[in-house]
C-alpha cells in the first residue's frame, strides 16, 4: 500500500504540483487571518456581515475559501474588525 506521505513527496518534484501546493498555502494564510480578525474584534459573521453590508453567506464563503474576495471586500472586512488592510509585494527569490 502506497503512503500519501511518499507520493506527497514525490509529486513535489513535479514543479506544476509543487506551485499549486504552494498556492494553497497562501490561500489557508489567508483564509485563517480573516478569520482571526474576526474573532479577535469579537464579532459572528452575521455582525461582521452587517458591518461589511453583505450577507452573513458571504463572509462564510469568503472564511472557507470557496470565494476570493476582492481588494475593495478585504477593505471593508479591515474596517469592520477595526483594522488597517496592508498588501504588499516581496521579492520570490528568482531573479
Amino acid at each position: 500500500m502506497t503512503k500519501v506521505r511518499n507520493l506527497h513527496r514525490d509529486w513535489m518534484k513535479n514543479p506544476e504540483y509543487k506551485t499549486e501546493y504552494e498556492d494553497l498555502g497562501k490561500e489557508f494564510r489567508l483564509v485563517h487571518s480573516l478569520v482571526e480578525a474576526r474573532t479577535r474584534a469579537g464579532l459572528s459573521q452575521t455582525q461582521l456581515a452587517r458591518r461589511m453590508k453583505t450577507s452573513q453567506s458571504y463572509v462564510a464563503r469568503i472564511e472557507s475559501g470557496q470565494v476570493k474576495p476582492s481588494t475593495a471586500a478585504l477593505e471593508r472586512l479591515a474596517r469592520a474588525v477595526g483594522l488597517r488592510l496592508k498588501i504588499s509585494f516581496e521579492p520570490t527569490g528568482a531573479r
